[in-house]
Order: structure tokens, then sequence, then C-alpha cells
């Protein structure tokens, strides 16, 4: 009986290698480099300002760097007119209003003040551990719903595709050197649903056809699964890449780390749910017997597909 349209499963080795290979060099970059944490896990100063008219950013840089306020990130917030200037951590509250009266003295434009914002060091930590901890809540989340609806296979290759679309967008922006703030954060959080919304759909198609297709071996199943949520899986990729990259190029670099983790994200899930999820599936040997429901004593098992 032929069933698959292609068969991916051929892949599923050269599959494996690869996203080993990438795990670990994330790993490894994560690790020697580390991740470039933003004000919100390490503590520091945001002040917001408005230019009447709008100013060169490279210039304020250069102010900021000229008057001992190396490292700095400036970038503008919503608008050209508003910049919004991130120190790094401090040990005197005042740096912000100090901040405010260099720039005021090297600029010609009428500056007011929006706000100004100190993260102390304990905070930063504080976010750091909580953000740790929902991540990994958000996963054992998974594994048991999955366990509960589907099957233990099914929960270990679902949990193993969202642990490895984590490491490979953590190992991008630490490979990257990208700013990780909690943007970021919400963003993986995002991708950790994203992953699963995909792996769900196609274990669900798979276990459907156990059922249906009693004498089809394991592999044929699955590959046929695949070729049948092939097409939704790409189309609902596509469509989500789009506003992402609409928020990318439009959105403004506020917001450039969080849709660069959710577009590489989305891509990384996407690659997950067919090569990494399924493949799994296959590797722990899951059969008819994991999922089929058992027939009636007295049932026609010849009129069954």
């Amino acid at each position: 009986m032929t069933l698959t349209k292609f068969d991916f499963m051929s892949l599923r080795r050269i599959s494996q290698g690869l996203s080993v290979c990438l795990v670990v060099a994330a790993i490894v970059s994560l690790s020697t480099r580390g991740l470039n944490l933003g004000l919100d896990f390490t503590g520091g100063t945001l002040v917001e300002v408005l230019y009447e008219p709008a100013v060169n950013l490279q210039e304020v840089r250069e102010t900021l760097d000229t008057n001992g306020f190396q490292g700095s990130q400036v970038v503008n917030f919503g608008s050209e007119n508003d910049v919004l200037v991130r120190l790094p951590q401090d040990n005197t509250s005042d740096l912000g209003d100090r901040v405010l009266e260099v720039l005021r003295d090297a600029s010609a434009s009428d500056i007011s003040l929006q706000r100004i914002e100190y993260v102390g060091p304990q905070v930063g930590e504080e976010l750091r551990e909580q953000g740790g901890l929902g991540l990994l809540v958000a996963i054992l989340g998974v594994m048991i719903y999955v366990t509960v609806q589907f099957q233990f296979k099914f929960s270990l290759a679902a949990v193993a595709a969202l642990i490895h679309d984590v490491i490979l967008t953590l190992g991008l922006f630490s490979f990257l050197y990208l700013d990780f703030d909690l943007t970021v954060l919400a963003a993986l959080l995002a991708v950790i649903g994203y992953s699963l919304n995909d792996t769900i759909v196609v274990a669900d198609r798979i276990r459907e056809n156990f059922r249906l297709l009693r004498k089809v071996s394991p592999r044929d199943v699955i590959n046929h699964s695949l070729n049948q949520t092939l097409g939704r899986t790409i189309m609902t990729s596509a469509t989500t890449l789009l506003v992402l990259s609409s928020l990318f190029i439009f959105g403004g670099d506020i917001i450039h780390g969080f849709a660069t983790a959710l577009i590489f994200g989305v891509i990384i899930g996407t690659y997950s749910s067919i090569f990494v999820a399924a493949g799994l599936l296959l590797t722990f040997n899951v059969t008819k017997e994991d999922l089929i429901i058992p027939l009636p004593e007295n049932a026609d098992v010849d009129s069954m597909p």
C-alpha cells in the first residue's frame, strides 16, 4: 500500500545528526560567550527623552561615550523624536539625572524628560530566576498535557522538540551577541507555544492514522501523516512569518530582539515538528499498540481498514 508523496523519514538520520550538531554548537556558545543580558536582567538605568526636532542617534551615542557613559544603548522608541537610553549597572541612583544633563548640554534641541527607571541588581537577578522558572514550568506543563492527551512516547518527542527550539534560539542570540531582555524571553515562551501547536497537529494526525491504517507500518503512517499536514504547516508558518517580518522591518529597534526570536523560532519550530518530533517517534518505536483503541470481542476485524 503506497501512501507517501515525500519520504520525510528517509531524512531522519541526517536531520537528527544536524540537530545534534546545532544543539551542541549552541550549548558551546552559551557556555563560552553567554548571553548579552539586557537591563531587565542585569540592572541599570533607563532614560527616555523627547527631542524637538529629532536628533541623530549616532550623535547621542558619541556624546554619551565622550562623557564617560560607555556601553550605553540608544534606540528610538515609537518615533524619531523619542529616544531611549539604556545604561549598564551603576552604583548611583542619580545616573539618569546626570545623563539628562549631559544630553541637554551637548544638544541645541529642546529635550524633555519622559521617564527615568532604575532597576537594581537584586531585581534583575530575580527576573532571571523567574524567567528561567517560567520556561521550565511551561515545558513541564507541555509534557504532562501531551502524556495525558496522547502517550508518553509522544510526550518525550514533543518536549525534546521544544527544548531543541529553545536551545537553538538562545544559541542564536549568544552567537550573534544580540540583546536578551524580557521581550525576548516572552518571545521564547511564544516559540514554545507555536512549536507545540505544530507538533500537536502532527501528533493528532499520526494517532488518527494509526487507528485507521491498521495494516500499514509505523514509518509509512508517520510519513503519510506528515504529508497530510504539510500544506497546513507551510501556510501557517508563511503567514506568521509575513506578520513577524513586518514587525522586524517597521517596528523599530525596540522590538527587533522580540521579532528576531519569533522569526527564528517559527522557522526552527516548523523544522522540529516535522523532523525532530516525528523522527523521534520512529526512534522510540511507536506502534499502533501504543495508541490503538481495543476492539470489542465480537468485532469484525476484516471490515477494518
